[in-house]
């Protein structure tokens, strides 16, 4: 049995559409993901998040995740500025983040991956594809891959 089968990985969303993030936890349930699935609005609160600030002083309300999913364009700090803070951060850097985001821009994929990302998703256009995108990343990071612990 693989050790990130033992605990259960926090799924943490960054996106700003209440609609998107409404529809990513639903596809994550379709898929038969049953973590625990926290939300943010915008970089900014992603950081206070991951660094205990703000209202996320208590780490009850706001456990380390395995995986963030990250959209680029949101207000405050978008995604490309909070990716880039989390991946200097030597307490953060080794956190799993996969863009999922409606950009197709070349230099956002470019920007991306030299800043760190692990994967780069475009936002499918349909709830059966954005469960389908689900399940892979259902499969590939919780039952394939080691995340590291803290």
């Amino acid at each position: 049995m693989k050790s990130n089968s033992k605990r259960p990985i926090t799924i943490l969303i960054a996106d700003d559409d209440p609609e998107d993030r409404m529809l990513a936890a639903e596809a994550l349930k379709e898929s038969r993901l049953a973590n625990d699935i926290r939300f943010v609005e915008d970089g900014e609160e992603l950081l206070d998040y991951l660094l205990l600030r703000g209202r996320f002083t208590n780490p009850d309300d706001a456990p380390r995740p395995g995986v963030i999913l990250l959209d680029l364009n949101m207000p405050r700090k978008d995604g490309r500025e909070a990716l880039r803070e989390i991946k200097e951060n030597p307490e953060l850097r080794r956190i799993p983040i996969i863009v999922l985001t409606t950009s197709k821009a070349e230099i956002d994929i470019y920007r991306s991956y030299d800043l760190g990302v692990n994967s780069f998703i475009v936002k499918p256009v349909t709830f059966d594809s954005l469960v389908e995108v689900m399940q892979v990343l259902r499969k590939y990071w919780f039952e394939i891959v080691e995340i590291a612990a803290d």
